[in-house]
């Protein structure tokens, strides 16, 4: 059973909307729905990708399952990242069970304290006393990554710069100016050896992708599907910072290998591209090197760089690669791209990994 994409769509991103997380969602997933040329009324099921702590509502969905095209309708929640959302969605309708509906997730994070929700995970015996919280272990990452390739301070500057460089020519994100490497290696320390401009800043947004099943697509012969997806591929690892798990990324190195092999790739090399989830530098860095990826395969949207509304971020880089393999990317599109791989993380220091192929439709 092929699962489809038949259209995306997002909310305008931005550090601080004046939007409601319940028109937030409403707008991501009208947009989706008009570009997939479906009507509310035809969804069989609503995925919603959110938490609860970020939102700053306990069972959020109970005031955003309407706005995300959930009335009536078949609906169901997760709560570890809008990839494992998407995870689900691909899911549902493979079991054929379902045969179309809507993936959505949104985070506004202008009006979170990610720090405190972060440090709310920490066990409460030892790591939470401690202050551990999402930049912290941040920091020992890029310590990490830092010891094992011997990185300097001016590459590092380059990659930012980089990744500042992709990210403002694409006409969905927040299209600031890049810094320059005197700024980077300037900014203030968050923990050493991270600083502040080594980070992609939180934004907010929203962002909603319509699948379905070939089943369905055979009774609707007008529809024309952007792509299907190939192969996903999840995996957690230890809960524990130490140097071993830190280094190892063995979770994101093991849901690659079953994305690539749910797709029937070989390597990585297949691919053309790959949005990365990069809410540090660090960590474009680490996965370019753990996962082999030459520099033309990285992030051609700035993923992270570009907009960053946290838990869906992961979502977001689906979208841009959906777009990517339908030849619909605008600025950012790369030439004669056919499979391309979107990537999300969570937890302490890309504790979660998820990796979804998408493959272009050719008749």
């Amino acid at each position: 059973m092929n699962v489809n994409v038949l259209g995306v769509g997002q909310a305008t991103p931005s550090f601080q909307s004046d939007l409601r997380l319940e028109e937030f969602a409403y707008q991501a997933c009208s947009a989706a729905l008009r570009d997939a040329g479906v009507s509310r009324g035809e969804l069989d099921h609503v995925t919603l990708a959110a938490c609860d702590e970020m939102d700053g509502r306990p069972i959020s969905s109970m005031l955003m399952t309407a706005p995300s095209g959930g009335y009536l309708t078949d609906e169901i929640k997760v709560t570890d990242s809008s990839s494992m959302g998407l995870v689900l969605g691909h899911a549902r309708i493979a079991s054929g069970d379902f045969d179309v509906g809507l993936v959505v997730s949104w985070c506004k994070s202008s009006k979170t304290d990610l720090d405190a929700v972060m440090r709310m995970r920490g066990d409460p015996f030892y790591v939470r006393p401690m202050g551990m919280d999402g930049r912290i272990a941040d920091a020992l990452f890029a310590q990490s990554v830092v010891s094992k390739l011997d990185l300097t301070d001016e590459q590092i500057a380059r990659a930012v710069c980089d990744a500042h460089q992709r990210a403002s020519m694409n006409p969905r994100g927040l299209r600031r100016e890049p810094p320059s490497p005197e700024d980077i290696r300037n900014s203030p320390f968050e923990a050493t050896p991270l600083r502040s401009a080594h980070m992609a800043s939180p934004s907010d947004g929203a962002v909603a992708m319509v699948l379905a099943s070939d089943r369905y697509l055979r009774t609707r012969p007008q529809l024309r599907p952007l792509c299907r997806v190939a192969g996903v591929g999840w995996n957690s690892d230890s809960y524990r910072l130490d140097a071993q798990r830190l280094g190892a990324m063995q979770s994101a190195r093991n849901a690659w290998l079953q994305a690539l092999s749910g797709a029937g790739l070989a390597s990585g090399q297949e691919l053309d591209l790959v949005e990365l989830d990069t809410p540090t530098i660090f960590h474009e860095i680490a996965y370019r090197d753990a996962l082999k990826l030459s520099d033309s395969q990285v992030s051609p949207s700035g993923a992270s760089f570009a907009q960053n509304p946290v838990f869906c971020t992961g979502l977001v880089n689906a979208m841009e690669a959906v777009l990517q393999v339908s030849n619909r990317a605008g600025p950012v599109q790369r030439k004669g791209v056919h499979r391309a791989a979107a990537h999300g993380c969570h937890g302490y220091a890309q504790q979660g990994n998820v990796f979804v192929i998408f493959e272009g439709i050719t008749e």
